[in-house]
């Protein structure tokens, strides 16, 4: 397959509506990204089939939608009020600032994120690391920046109270533990996902959508009891690559990647990397957090988040495995890992995104042979689909222009109205990837787009 770079992808998401910029009329907000009618339509399908997967597959699995805004008190629990933050460096000739930890990445120094503050500096000195923009090594120490960003409820300023945009979705599956286990009425080990919004005042975004200061996370936590979480995090741990097999992404484009350093909440730690133009970088990660978080809410909060084992009666916290994806991540990942260009028998090049179809944007076209002839039949056709399926119509520009403009969009089916739909009421299908064609009666059609459209 060709390859796409970044600049590229980017014009293509632009220009057929997948990913905009952010804000673009008023010059553009940094690294903020609004999805087009194609790239909604993405995003929503992989969400999709991520519920399918996780919730509807799973036996004792439930997803919530949570508040974004939370008691401040979550965020003192969670730790993240005291302790989450970048160590942010300067260029003292141009000015810049620098994640230190990315710095040393981009130079190829391992373990980094294991590294202290002190350590990272004398490895940057030693190796007289330069700036990426202007190539000099002279930097200050290291600043802890705090990634969360602040806002404040109330009508008055006395009665004001600083809350914070979440920095991430896990806290309203832990907060809502107790209820999830009371109304479904279930027993260890279950499961809470949950997909939505998340907010970090990132100092070093870039990459397009991979790193953003607002994104989206489909979060899924198990709970369990202590001496079956070993268990369950390697099992997610190929839960989760076997569902980005099953989306398209090829084995050899995806690896683990054990953290060098375990968070303080973390018993173990793995991230799934996809291989970007840059590099392999994170689009999942599973941890084994123990019973921290749950414990940190008992004692700030002073409700018991004590299991009862309802056959042996034995109380405990429970555990929790975490397995979490980065939907702008992923969807950048499939977007890469869909595009290609190919070189035709006849010497043209057609730009096609192999997708898998449950992804695609639009499920089907319907294009008419001839405007004239055809149209009426084709919208009766495109009217009767789209109760089923997205469905896009297009009768501008002949027909091969238009397989075209399907296939860079990644629709899989496109269906040609002709007089033999006019005579014998049957139409032509033609498939995306392999470009081949077979003629199917109108009676059959949606039984059939239902069954090479599942996932």
């Amino acid at each position: 397959m060709s390859k796409i770079s970044m600049e590229e992808l980017v014009n293509l998401c632009k220009q057929y509506g997948f990913i905009y910029q952010g804000s673009e009329i008023y010059g553009g907000l940094a690294n903020t990204w609004d999805y087009g009618p194609l790239g909604s339509r993405l995003k929503n399908n992989l969400k999709d089939a991520w519920r399918k997967k996780f919730i509807q597959e799973r036996k004792n699995a439930y997803e919530i939608d949570p508040s974004i805004l939370m008691h401040p008190r979550v965020w003192e629990a969670s730790g993240h009020v005291g302790s989450f933050s970048d160590p942010l460096i300067d260029c003292r000739e141009c000015k810049t600032r620098h994640r230190a930890d990315k710095l040393l990445e981009a130079n190829n120094i391992e373990g980094a994120d294991a590294l202290s503050h002190e350590e990272m500096i004398k490895v940057i000195k030693d190796n007289k690391i330069p700036c990426p923009n202007c190539g000099k090594s002279n930097f200050t120490d290291i600043r802890e920046f705090n990634l969360m960003f602040e806002t404040y409820r109330g009508v008055t300023e006395e009665s004001k109270m600083k809350i914070y945009l979440r920095p991430e979705n896990a806290q309203g599956e832990y907060v809502n533990y107790l209820n999830v286990l009371r109304t479904t009425r279930s027993k260890l080990p279950y499961s809470i996902g949950q997909i939505g919004k998340a907010f970090r005042n990132e100092i070093t975004p870039g990459n397009f959508t991979f790193r953003t200061i607002e994104f989206e996370q489909m979060e899924y936590q198990t709970f369990c009891k202590e001496g079956e979480d070993n268990k369950l995090y390697e099992y997610f741990k190929e839960f989760g690559k076997q569902f980005y097999l099953g989306l398209g992404i090829p084995q050899e484009k995806l690896r683990y990647k054990d953290h060098d350093k375990l968070a303080h909440y973390a018993k173990a730690a793995c991230d799934i990397q996809y291989e970007f133009p840059w590099g392999f970088d994170e689009i999942n990660g599973t941890h084994n957090r123990t019973n921290y978080d749950l414990s940190r809410h008992e004692e700030y909060s002073g409700v018991s988040m004590k299991y009862t084992d309802p056959e042996t009666n034995e109380k405990y916290i429970p555990y929790i495995i975490e397995s979490t994806y980065g939907v702008d991540r992923s969807i950048l990942a499939l977007l890469f890992n869909a595009y290609d260009k190919e070189t035709l028998e006849n010497g043209e090049t057609r730009e096609v995104l192999k997708l898998h179809p449950f992804l695609a944007p639009y499920k089907v076209a319907v294009l008419p042979l001839i405007k004239k002839l055809h149209s009426e039949k084709a919208n009766e056709i495109y009217e009767y689909l789209n109760k089923y399926f997205m469905t896009a119509y297009d009768e501008s520009g002949n027909i091969g222009k238009r397989y075209r403009r399907q296939d860079v969009i990644g629709t899989p089916f496109a269906i040609t109205v002709d007089e033999e739909t006019l005579n014998s009421n049957t139409v032509t299908i033609r498939d995306r990837d392999t470009m081949k064609q077979i003629t199917i009666s109108l009676d059959e059609l949606v039984m059939y787009l239902n069954k090479v459209l599942s996932y």
